[in-house]
């Protein structure tokens, strides 16, 4: 996988910032494969007609992105195009990908019968 010179310029940098830090805490306790294990038997599939789902994983984390800052489902899509700290949290490489939409982030799951 090639490296950009943002991510390298990224991964060289002194300091880490408040929101890192914040983060990085947060990878640390949180059971990200329990987690999806819960949620996947009522995650959408890609069945059928529609949009691709987003990965369960990347939509957890967009999630708890998005509760940690209080972003709007528009500012998630923002933050992931503007933080380089948000993009690597959430797993998006905007030279491989774009970032999910706003209209993704919001709510997709079904309810179980």
């Amino acid at each position: 996988m090639l490296t950009t010179f943002s991510e390298m310029e990224y991964a060289a940098k002194k300091k880490l910032a408040r929101r890192e830090r914040f983060l990085a805490d947060i990878e640390a306790v949180t059971p990200w494969s329990a987690l999806v294990a819960v949620i996947e038997p009522i995650y959408p599939k890609n069945e059928g007609r529609g949009r691709p789902v987003i990965g369960l994983e990347r939509m957890l984390r967009m999630y708890v992105a998005q509760n940690c800052f209080g972003l709007s489902d528009e500012g998630a899509e923002n933050a992931i195009y503007d933080s380089q700290t948000i993009r690597c949290f959430v797993g998006v490489y905007l030279s491989r990908e774009a970032a999910p939409d706003a209209t993704i982030v919001g709510p997709v799951y079904k309810t179980p019968d």
